[in-house]
C-alpha cells in the first residue's frame, strides 16, 4: 500500500465525490460498529490504513495485515524466511516499523524465529490489534477522513 490511495485522497480533498461503485453506506457505517467489522471488509482496512499513514502510525496495521498472510504461509521455507523478515522490520529493537510490545512478547519471538511456527507473532499481533482497538481506531472514527466518507456514501445513496 505505498504511495497514495487515489479516491481516498480525492475525498478527502472533496475534489472527488468518485467513490468504488460498490462501497456501500452499509458498509461505511459498519466500520464504526468495531475494528473487528472494520477489518473485515473490502475497503475497510485499506481506508484505515490510509488513515493511519497520515497519522504516521501505520506500522500496526502493516504489521497485523503482514501476520494474517504470514499464517497462511504453508511451507517451513517460506515460514523461516518471512518470520526473519517479519522480525527484522517490526519486532527488532530500533528497526524502521518497530510496533510497541511488551519485552515478554519480544523475547518468546526471538526464541522461536529460528523454527518459527504459524502462531510465533500471534500475541504480538494481538497485542497490535489492542493498540489500534483502542488508541487509533476510536481517532479514526472522528477524523475528517471518516466523516467525509460517511458524507460522500450518504449523498450517493440518496
Amino acid at each position: 500500500m505505498s504511495g497514495c490511495i487515489c479516491w481516498i485522497c480525492k475525498v478527502c480533498r472533496e475534489e472527488s465525490k468518485q467513490l468504488p461503485s460498490n462501497l456501500t453506506l452499509e458498509e461505511v457505517l459498519g466500520w464504526a460498529q468495531s475494528l473487528e467489522n472494520l477489518m473485515a471488509t473490502k475497503y475497510g482496512p485499506v481506508v484505515y490504513a490510509a488513515y493511519l499513514k497520515m497519522e504516521h502510525s501505520d506500522e500496526n496495521i502493516k504489521f497485523w495485515m503482514a501476520c494474517e498472510t504470514y499464517k497462511k504461509i504453508a511451507s517451513r521455507r517460506g515460514r523461516i524466511s518471512r518470520a526473519k523478515k517479519l522480525y527484522k522490520i517490526y519486532i527488532q529493537p530500533q528497526s524502521p516499523r518497530e510496533i510497541n510490545i511488551d519485552s515478554t512478547t519480544r523475547e518468546a519471538i526471538i526464541g522461536n524465529i529460528q523454527e518459527p511456527t504459524q502462531t510465533c507473532f500471534e500475541e504480538a499481533q494481538k497485542i497490535v490489534y489492542m493498540h489500534m482497538e483502542m488508541d487509533s481506531y476510536p481517532r479514526f472514527l472522528k477524523s475528517e477522513m471518516y466523516q467525509k466518507l460517511l458524507k460522500t456514501t450518504q449523498s450517493k445513496n440518496s
